[in-house]
């Protein structure tokens, strides 16, 4: 009894894991043409009518760090991340997964207790300062932007998580 308990809890986190981690990149990845089309208008605005949005750069800025930061486990969740894989390009599925899953072990969780660790720091001095942008017309609250950072450990781990779990059920 107890065993069907433990197994359906694992299946229904996998499950709830990977609700969260497409429904975070599918909003996210929505920022996209969003981005585009405000650096668009920040083009033409510039070079048509000598117009400089510094404050809507800066928004596009924090659009891209969303964009880069939310999506990073989304696209690693997904096996569209950047790799080399020279090395195990005619490998069986089997042996490819287990090298990603060694790696990300070795590596990714790693990268990701260091920028999650490292930051919180950076969050809390940028929150208590309410942290403003040095430009000329640029936004006031770069303290969001810099709170992005912590979406980059937090995906990733998930994945990470993830993959775990769903190690143990193949």
């Amino acid at each position: 009894s107890c065993l069907y308990f433990n197994e359906y809890l694992e299946a229904y986190s996998m499950m709830f894991i990977e609700k969260i981690i497409n429904s975070l990149g599918k909003f996210i990845s929505l920022m996209i043409p969003v981005m585009t089309l405000l650096m668009i208008v920040i083009i033409v605005a510039r070079y048509s009518f000598g117009i400089g949005l510094t404050g809507l750069q800066e928004f596009v800025m924090y659009i891209h760090a969303l964009v880069f930061l939310g999506c990073a486990g989304y696209v690693h969740y997904k096996n569209e991340h950047v790799r080399v894989d020279i090395f195990y390009r005619d490998s069986s599925n089997n042996y490819k997964s287990n090298i990603n899953f060694y790696l990300s072990l070795l590596f990714l969780l790693p990268v990701c207790f260091v920028v999650g660790f490292y930051s919180i720091d950076l969050i809390e001095m940028s929150w208590k300062i309410k942290e403003a942008s040095t430009e000329a017309g640029g936004l006031k609250y770069v303290y969001l932007q810099k709170t992005l950072v912590i979406l980059f450990p937090f995906t990733l781990t998930l994945t990470f998580l993830y993959q775990f779990l769903s190690k143990k059920w193949n």
